[in-house]
């Protein structure tokens, strides 16, 4: 297991997405309003797709900008009546610091 430095925490604004570039991979943190720090791919699960960064954030929601479909930013899961899921990331923060953790 390894851990990806992305930004100090005090830099990331809260329940606005910031989107990071890692490999293949597009992923947007957000900030919680509870402090937390969230990482999920930035691909919306709509089959016409779009991003998430943009998304409005409400509790540990996102919700997508286009479609206005609910997802979770625990576990990727998007709410019913729709369905569908994104990867999450898991996130660490040490010293006032954010890292991905990856394997």
């Amino acid at each position: 297991m390894e851990k990806l430095y992305l930004t100090d925490y005090d830099s990331l604004p809260e329940r606005t997405g910031q989107v990071f570039h890692i490999g293949q991979e597009e992923i947007v943190l957000f900030r919680l309003s509870n402090g937390e720090v969230k990482a999920i791919e930035n691909k919306s699960p709509h089959p016409k797709g779009g991003t998430l960064s943009g998304g409005l954030v409400s509790g540990e929601y996102v919700y997508c900008p286009l479609y206005d479909w609910k997802i979770s930013l625990n576990d990727g899961m998007v709410q019913a009546p729709d369905s569908g899921q994104v990867k999450i990331f898991p996130i660490e923060i040490t010293s006032g610091q954010v890292f991905m953790i990856y394997q």
